[in-house]
């Protein structure tokens, strides 16, 4: 069985596993964010596909993503390969809108 965060059981940075810190230690793992975002903005795709699209993932660590994807129900597979989950989309909605609130920040950042 593949070991992701869990609401409700320590993560990092929550003793108590707060469910959004569960998921932020989820998607913060290395790529995860960027598979989810990937598949998101693609739609369906062999693993090969995600993998070009991509570019630097090694395939030991799709293939790790991939899994703890599924297992935490953001990602599943489907005929054509990997597809988000309802609450994939979900979360993906709501990352969006923080994508462009990093980037405000990171001007802030720059104009010091």
């Amino acid at each position: 069985m593949v070991k992701i965060p869990r609401p409700g059981h320590p993560v990092r940075g929550s003793r108590s596993g707060a469910p959004v810190m569960a998921l932020f230690d989820l998607i913060g793992r290395r790529w995860a964010m960027g598979v989810l975002w990937t598949l998101s903005e693609i739609g369906p795709a062999t693993f090969r596909d995600l993998q070009d699209k991509c570019e630097t993932i090694s395939p030991a660590v799709l293939n790790q993503r991939l899994k703890e994807l599924q297992a935490a129900r953001l990602v599943h597979k489907v005929a054509s390969g990997y597809e988000v989950t309802e609450i994939g989309r979900e979360i993906y909605s709501h990352l969006v809108p923080l994508g462009s609130t990093a980037k405000l920040w990171a001007r802030h950042l720059s104009d010091e």
